[in-house]
């Protein structure tokens, strides 16, 4: 009888440390996926930097590549697609400052990284912000 609440026992923590796991890979998933985001295209520094400042206040350093022309796009609302770089990283660091703004540590949960852009066009001719 008592080998049998073992088994029991054994099975139910393994079924939800399972399922934990899983759930915990979907959330960084959905971070590191193609995204698109829309907003205004800033230079910034020197070279093929540029910075996109997101409707949503969150922020994405860019670099111009072969793939991609942003120097036109410059000073505009533009809507990029493209990946998180580093995205491990990227989710480690944006996990904890979920949990930094959620125990009143921070105050501005607005992300930022660096994107990798595979496409961009114009949404309008001017920045409103």
């Amino acid at each position: 009888m008592n080998n049998q609440w073992s088994r029991l026992l054994f099975g139910m923590v393994l079924v939800g440390l399972t399922s934990a796991w899983a759930l915990a890979q979907d959330s960084d998933a959905n971070k590191s996926e193609v995204r698109t985001i829309t907003g205004c295209l800033t230079k910034n520094g020197g070279g093929s930097e540029y910075l996109l400042t997101a409707n949503d206040g969150s922020t994405w350093e860019i670099h111009e590549n072969s793939s991609v022309e942003l120097a036109s796009h410059v000073n505009k609302t533009v809507e990029a697609k493209g990946v998180v770089a580093h995205d491990k990283m990227h989710n480690m660091k944006e996990d904890a400052k979920d949990m930094a703004h959620d125990s009143g540590a921070t105050k501005s949960p607005a992300e930022h990284g660096h994107l990798n852009v595979t496409d961009v066009h114009t949404v309008s001719e001017s920045c409103h912000q």
